[in-house]
């Protein structure tokens, strides 16, 4: 399966069978539960019809002065008289119960599939490589992995109740309608039937606008994700006008996907009003016949009349939950598509585990690319020796932060191999891989939590001791006696609350107590002022020591530190050596570069 979410749609909305099959494994584990819901939504289905059964010995008997006999027994008026009303209250207590039992079943049940559900649609987004996030918006990818799974699987066990109740509440009516006058009982139902049949030609056209909504809902979270993260761009160009006009559209499209369903389901309950009146009305006509020549008592059909109205609602109710069913296929279908979501990066069969850089990392005519037919990398081959430090310099968009990329395996080349002591990088197991590699961005990202909690991502398992260490040497001690908390303050959402300059060295504290073999510094100082980058530089240079370092160039002093210089155009390594080597290629590529770009930069230094 593509990696893009294209839609909302899901082609497998009417494999009732194969959906069931799906979502039974998460069901299993609380079957005695919910078996026990569907067994009392049995009886919760029938109490309608037994109170419509009551109301002809009410009526025969209690009214008329007779006694009531039934099954061989007799009971008189006024014993009857006192059962039935006793039997209201008892009837009302048992209903009320069994319900209270019903829907803490449904909703313990619910939760607890959702849950399950969402556990593991999480685990599948977090195996999912980087370029499932590149082309998927975090509103699609937020309502198909959150949002989905909450409306498929807390409204199925619902909606299955609902379905039984109303089935069960169908079948009573029926069968107090069939044993008061099966003569009648024809009329009311056929006419009945003719009702519901609308339903069915709706049921596409349901699953047509949830599927747009859904789309139009996923469109609207991005919107006020990049509105939160965006912020700052926002009010510095007064995008806001942009943003109000963007969401407000999105508004009215939600507004007229919603009122196109009302349209093509709201015409039904008029329709099914008009036809059951016309049944109704046939039944009065055709009971009074029957009252009248003594074929039926006025209880027969004062209790016939009573189940035909009742009977309305439920299969009314019938309709709505076999829509409301569909809308949970449709949502169970899109969920299931993700199931079926296979990261492109993985570990091959008896893939091997490394321990540590021995020799040297080779890229041997890599080619590689986003989109196809479009190389970012082409016949790309460098040797970095262990305990080199190697800076990739060019002009933006060259390839420079892809070919570190390429490293920890975020994409996977389209030709050529990178090897570590010979070891193609596919042939190593991803984790063992990445453990040997440290990163520090250029905007690190920083986890809602502490600084402590951030910075021992590196190495769970870490003492104090080691971390006091790298405190020390990422240059946060200082920072860090000026905070109430100390290393235990709480730094919101992306590190929001800490400056560049300190968000740069809790990622390098996060990096060097790691202890990788290899380090990448992806312009890790570009974005800082010339203060905070002495004392990031510093921090840098203590993370730098005796690593195998690949630094993405935009400052002066780390190209100073490099023991190389690549520089990448295009996609290819079109000169390599040192500075001074470099400098003396007459028109060379990196002489153009510096005194373009690092000239300026060496005078204020």
């Amino acid at each position: 399966m593509e990696y893009k979410l294209k839609d909302t749609n899901s082609k497998d909305a009417f494999r009732y069978g194969y959906l069931v099959n799906k979502i039974l494994p998460f069901i299993k584990p609380h079957l005695p539960r919910i078996v026990l819901n569907m067994i009392i939504a049995i009886p919760l289905g029938l109490l309608d019809a037994v109170a419509a059964y009551a109301l002809k010995p009410y009526m025969d008997c209690v009214i008329n002065g007779k006694n009531w006999n039934i099954a061989g027994f007799s009971i008189e008026q006024q014993l009857l008289a006192m059962i039935i009303p006793i039997g209201i209250v008892i009837f009302a207590l048992v209903q009320g119960l069994l319900k209270y039992t019903n829907n803490y079943l449904t909703d313990w049940t619910g939760n607890k599939i959702s849950n399950s559900l969402k556990v593991e649609l999480f685990h599948k987004l977090t195996s999912l490589d980087p370029k499932f996030y590149d082309i998927n918006s975090s509103g699609l990818v937020l309502t198909r992995f959150f949002t989905d799974p909450e409306t498929a699987s807390k409204n199925i066990i619902n909606t299955i109740k609902s379905f039984i109740m109303t089935f069960f509440g169908i079948v009573g009516l029926v069968c107090v309608l069939l044993y008061n006058s099966w003569k009648l009982a024809i009329i009311g139902v056929s006419i009945m039937a003719i009702a519901i049949t609308p339903v069915t030609f709706i049921r596409k056209k349901i699953k047509k606008v949830s599927n747009a909504t859904m789309v139009v809902g996923g469109d609207m979270t991005t919107n006020f994700n990049e509105t939160f993260a965006g912020n700052k761009i926002m009010t510095a160009y007064n995008l806001q006008e942009m943003q109000n006009q963007k969401f407000e559209k999105q508004i009215k499209e939600q507004f007229n996907l919603t009122i196109s369903l009302t349209k093509r389901v709201g015409w039904m309950s008029p329709i099914m009003y008009a036809i059951c009146s016309v049944g109704i009305a046939f039944v009065m006509y055709y009971g009074n016949h029957l009252i009248i020549s003594g074929q039926m008592t006025a209880g027969s059909f004062a209790s016939f009349v009573t189940s035909l109205l009742l009977l309305y609602k439920p299969v009314k109710d019938l309709g709505r939950t076999l829509t409301d069913l569909q809308s949970t296929f449709v949502a169970l279908g899109r969920v299931f598509e993700l199931f079926d979501l296979v990261p492109y990066i993985k570990n091959k069969p008896n893939a091997v585990k490394i321990n540590g850089l021995n020799s040297s990392i080779d890229f041997n005519r890599v080619y590689f690319e986003y989109e196809e037919n479009t190389p970012v990398l082409k016949d790309f081959t460098l040797h970095i020796n262990k305990g080199e430090t190697i800076a990739l310099v060019g002009n933006s968009g060259g390839g420079k932060s892809t070919t570190v990329n390429l490293l920890p395996r975020f994409y996977d080349i389209k030709s050529g191999s990178i090897k570590f002591d010979g070891i193609d990088i596919r042939d190593i197991d991803i984790t063992s891989l990445r453990d040997n590699i440290s990163f520090v961005f250029q905007d690190n990202f920083l986890f809602t939590g502490t600084i402590r909690e951030n910075i021992l991502m590196g190495k769970k398992d870490a003492t104090e001791e080691e971390l006091n260490a790298v405190i020390k040497m990422a240059h946060l001690d200082e920072f860090l006696s000026s905070l109430e908390c100390g290393i235990d303050t709480y730094v919101g959402e992306r590190g929001a609350s800490l400056s560049g300059g300190q968000r740069q060295r809790v990622a390098i504290a996060r990096a060097m107590i790691k202890n990788a073999p290899i380090v990448i510094l992806d312009e890790a100082t570009s974005a800082l002022d010339n203060e905070s980058e002495a004392i990031v530089q510093k921090a840098l240079d203590n993370l730098m020591q005796n690593k195998t370092v690949f630094v993405i160039a935009h400052r002066l002093s780390t190209i100073n530190n490099a023991d190389r210089i690549a520089v990448i155009n295009e996609g290819e390594l079109v000169e390599l050596g040192t500075h001074s080597q470099l400098m003396s290629i007459e028109n060379g590529n990196y002489k153009h570069l510096y005194e373009m770009q690092f000239k300026n930069q060496e005078v204020n230094v």
